[in-house]
């Protein structure tokens, strides 16, 4: 959208949210919500306007050189930014007007002929118009809050200078450094906890730069109560003399200067007005823009038909495992599955060619990225079923078991039973029962149906709820069941729906080990997590190990049979679980899962993890979505959360002790 100056100015007093270029092109602004801080990257353009360019005497790439790309990318995140997008060979919106257009500059001549003075007068009504919409934006700000921040960003050249130079430098000599001490000392502490690819990280005060500059002295003349942090960042995210980005580094530094900026923006809103506790969420946009929504939709459009365990349940499970048990130590079972049926290459084209580059928020878009990637391999892997491949794309998936995980369930496996196992009298007709009551009292809408296809004892799809009819269960496998289906995988289930991101049905990356620890916590929560079916945890870390270690299905399961005395219909269903599709590694994340979610349920609150096909590595994000309005709080929660069990201290000490 192009808007005049009077366009833009009336927006900004009537504080109406916009995203608009000034008309001549010179000036990207953009106001998701109105907060009191502002972040303006004013070197990051690279345009000259056409009737200047016959005249300049550099070429594109060395204008590039002294310019700062990428600036505006590292403050894509926050709610009001201002960007400026001509050459700062054109006007240097950094110096005074009556300097503000170079003759020559850095050692070179600018322009082949001199400007005219209708030239210089286009040019300066450009810089101009800049700081008539600054200041209007600033009174209108320091007005509305009592207060307003700017973070000025800028990038420097490190190659030419001999001495060692800062990763970043804040420039301080025009601000009033006693009144304002503390929170330049937390920007830099903020700077310097940075985090970057091989590179090591250092942010200092007035070391190259003294914080000079004209926008500095601008905000310093006409304004009180508004603190202008100029910032310079080194050239480490590009080859500075060629001009090729450094990709890794960049997003890196976007996501890195969202968290410092917002952070010390909380900090000094929450020291300077009567605002109380803000956190770095509280000052980010509360509204998701249309570009996350549009690219939602269409990942969901492409993605939402795929379900792994469809495909990789053996079709011929019941008659295999017939076949297997009269010959354990000769038959090889021979499983046959669905048929993919979707166009793999279509589909990782149409995943790659999602605009994910638009959406601004570092973060949002980084968990975008990982979950196109994920996708991406989650095809490989349906692909490559009942061949040798199966297994590599297993590994690249769900990854494999380490020296923790190999210790934790040997730990585990050396436990003696020390209770009498109750009799699995409860049949799968009246286990289905027992789901719809558990239902009903959830008031959740769903489905509960006997299925032939499963290996498991019952699983959730969807919103059905699947149940093996040749399974038998104790009372406690059942209520067990019923906290781990229908009070973790149906109630996120439902939950995501209910969630303006459509992704949060497809599954962030991790879902897999993070929703199976939940449930099993919450078995446990719930008084129902005896030791033999922590010991089914720990046999299939055992399974997927041996597999993996390329050892047959039949080593596997009388290995399972006689080492761990494991009855065979017990030992056939882990054995299968493990070696269906060509190797299957996922049947380990459900032990290592359990002991990340006790972790996190002792130290923090699980309540985020709850709306959606989640993963743990996204919790503070989930969490800064929330608190900032952008994703609901769930609509249901696992009962197992609240219910005051009657916890077995052994079972207790156990699920403590695996680390």
């Amino acid at each position: 959208m192009l808007l005049t100056e009077l366009e833009i100015l009336d927006k900004i007093r009537t504080l109406t949210p916009f995203e608009a270029h000034l008309n001549d092109g010179s000036l990207m602004i953009r106001i998701s919500e109105y907060q009191p801080y502002i972040a303006t990257a004013i070197h990051n353009g690279h345009k000259l306007r056409q009737s200047l360019q016959s005249q300049c005497a550099l070429t594109e790439e060395e204008r590039y050189f002294e310019e700062d790309p990428f600036t505006g990318d590292f403050i894509s995140s926050l709610p009001i930014v201002l960007q400026g997008e001509d050459s700062r060979y054109e006007y240097d919106l950094n110096r005074a007007p009556e300097n503000c257009i170079y003759d020559d500059a850095w050692g070179k001549n600018v322009w082949s002929t001199p400007l005219s003075d209708a030239e210089r007068e286009t040019t300066l009504a450009k810089h101009q118009s800049y700081y008539r919409i600054l200041q209007c934006l600033v009174e209108t700000l320091e007005l509305q809050f009592g207060l307003c921040l700017i973070y000025d960003i800028h990038s420097y050249n490190y190659q030419r200078i001999d001495t060692a130079t800062p990763t970043f430098n804040v420039g301080t000599m025009q601000l009033n450094r006693r009144r304002w001490r503390k929170e330049i000392d937390i920007l830099l502490e903020g700077l310097n906890n940075v985090e970057l690819p091989n590179i090591d990280v250092n942010a200092l005060e007035n070391d190259i730069f003294k914080g000079l500059g004209y926008q500095a002295a601008f905000i310093k003349q006409h304004f009180k109560n508004t603190l202008i942090m100029p910032i310079e960042v080194k050239k480490i995210f590009m080859n500075e003399e060629g001009g090729e980005a450094y990709p890794l580094v960049i997003e890196k530094l976007n996501e890195s200067m969202k968290t410092v900026i917002t952070e010390h923006a909380a900090f000094t809103i929450t020291k300077r007005t009567k605002a109380k506790g803000l956190t770095g969420s509280d000052v980010l946009a509360s509204n998701l823009s249309k570009e996350v929504l549009n690219l939602d939709r269409q990942l969901y459009k492409i993605a939402r038909g795929i379900n792994t365990l469809s495909y990789i349940n053996p079709t011929n499970l019941k008659q295999e495992k017939r076949r297997f048990l009269n010959k354990p130590y000769s038959y090889q079972p021979q499983f046959t599955y669905r048929q993919l049926d979707l166009d793999p290459y279509k589909f990782r084209e149409q995943l790659y060619r999602l605009p994910v580059e638009t959406i601004r928020d570092a973060d949002v878009q980084k968990m975008y990225r990982k979950v196109i990637d994920q996708l991406a391999v989650r095809i490989d892997l349906l692909c490559s079923i009942g061949t040798d491949e199966f297994l590599y794309n297993s590994l690249r998936y769900y990854g494999q078991p380490d020296e923790r995980d190999i210790a934790n369930a040997k730990f585990i496996l050396h436990a003696c039973e020390y209770k009498d196992q109750q009799p699995a009298n409860i049949s799968a007709k009246e286990a289905i029962e027992a789901f719809k009551i558990a239902a009903a009292e959830y008031d959740i809408p769903c489905k509960v149906v006997s299925s032939k296809q499963l290996i498991a004892r019952a699983m959730v799809s969807g919103k059905v709820i699947k149940v093996n009819p040749n399974s038998r269960f104790t009372q406690d496998d059942l209520d067990a069941l019923i906290h781990h289906e229908l009070g973790v995988h149906l109630v996120t289930s439902v939950n995501a729906e209910r969630q303006p991101l459509k992704i949060l049905q497809l599954g962030l990356p991790g879902n897999t080990h993070t929703q199976e620890g939940l449930a099993i916590l919450c078995e446990h929560l719930s008084g129902n997590f005896p030791l033999h079916r922590l010991k089914t945890l720990a046999l299939r870390v055992v399974a997927v190990e041996m597999m993996v270690n390329g050892d047959s299905f039949n080593d596997c399961f009388n290995s399972l049979r006689h080492d761990y005395d494991v009855c065979d219909d017990e030992a056939f269903t882990i054995t299968a679980r493990a070696y269906r599709g060509g190797g299957f590694t996922k049947d380990f994340l459900y032990l290592r899962g359990l002991k990340d979610a006790i972790h996190a349920y002792q130290t923090e609150d699980l309540t985020s993890l709850f709306i959606g096909k989640t993963g743990f590595e996204f919790k503070p994000l989930l969490d800064e979505l929330i608190e900032r309005g952008i994703l609901n709080t769930p609509s249901f929660m696992p009962k197992a959360l609240d219910i005051d069990a009657d916890i077995d201290p052994v079972m207790d000490f156990m699920l403590n002790s695996i680390r």
